[in-house]
């Protein structure tokens, strides 16, 4: 279906859940929502490759891949399936000893506007490879906080399509310019627990039970309720809910250093609809109320 037409049928529902919930299936098309329940039916019983993989979508993100895959698979992320969007700088060299080893496979998916349809590509090709599916961004990082790892923590919820886990917002901890060392390491500040920033979720989902992204956020359920971090199933939008941060949350680190931000504003935005980032962005995101470990 028309994605426009997706959005205006999809907008005249009132309780938020439900809107977006319909906006995805009608974004992934009625037929092609059936096809694939009879699909997913008869693939029901195939094992899969990895238990926990992670997609993403990046544009000269060279300088910051190492750190980001070394950290996620220490937490327990098997499998990378990264998307370059036409990136002119090292992320190629970057990847290829990972690419190597099969921890990442690498795809070249240029455009604008792009990172939904980079999902939809991963679903289409991986939704039976993986019992799980971080759909998170390089300036996130999953932080589990009562189990080591992420599958750890993921094995508690088995019950449910998707996971929903909220950020916690890191700012320039005061930073001018590109410093040495890692994200984790330079940027220990972050906003007040109780930001509204925070309220924001990523999507760890099963793919086998949802259809697909119905934006950066939150995924179209073939069936079941969402989780929130606690592990209990969500009955309200993430915007109507107090982020948690006490189990596990996602570290964001939106700005970086302000020469950092110029360079991320310079490269514009996957998801759009704005192709640059404005300042304005920057002093939004900039919150530096409590410092911590960087973990």
């Amino acid at each position: 279906m028309n994605k426009v037409l997706a959005e205006i049928i999809a907008g005249v529902i009132p309780h938020k859940m439900t809107r977006n919930r319909w906006r995805g299936i009608l974004r992934y098309g009625p037929i092609n929502a059936l096809r694939l329940k009879r699909e997913i039916k008869r693939n029901r019983e195939k094992p899969v490759e990895h238990y926990l993989a992670a997609v993403v979508i990046a544009k000269n993100e060279g300088p910051y891949f190492k750190e980001w895959l070394d950290w996620h698979i220490s937490k327990g992320i098997e499998k990378f399936y990264i998307y370059d969007n036409e990136s002119n700088d090292e992320t190629r060299d970057v990847l290829q000893p990972y690419i190597d080893r099969g921890i990442v496979e690498y795809n070249y998916f240029p455009g604008y506007r792009v990172q939904l349809a980079a999902y939809d590509d991963c679903l289409r090709r991986h939704r039976y490879d993986t019992r799980w599916l971080a759909v998170i961004d390089m300036d996130e990082f999953i932080v589990p906080l009562k189990e080591t790892t992420i599958p750890e923590y993921l094995e508690n919820m088995e019950e449910f399509p998707v996971v929903e886990i909220n950020w916690l917002c890191y700012g320039s901890s005061g930073q001018k310019k590109r410093e040495p060392g890692g994200v984790m390491e330079r940027f220990r500040k972050h906003s007040l627990t109780d930001h509204p920033l925070n309220k924001h979720v990523k999507s760890i989902l099963d793919p086998r039970r949802v259809y697909g992204m119905t934006g950066c956020h939150e995924a179209a359920r073939i069936n079941g309720k969402a989780s929130d971090s606690h592990g209990d199933r969500v009955r309200v939008s993430w915007r109507d809910r107090a982020p948690q941060h006490d189990r596990i949350r996602i570290n964001h680190y939106a700005v970086r250093s302000y020469e950092e931000f110029i360079e991320k504003k310079g490269r514009g935005r996957a998801s759009g609809p704005v192709r640059q980032l404005q300042d304005e962005y920057f002093h939004r995101f900039d919150l530096n109320d409590i410092e911590d470990s960087g973990e």
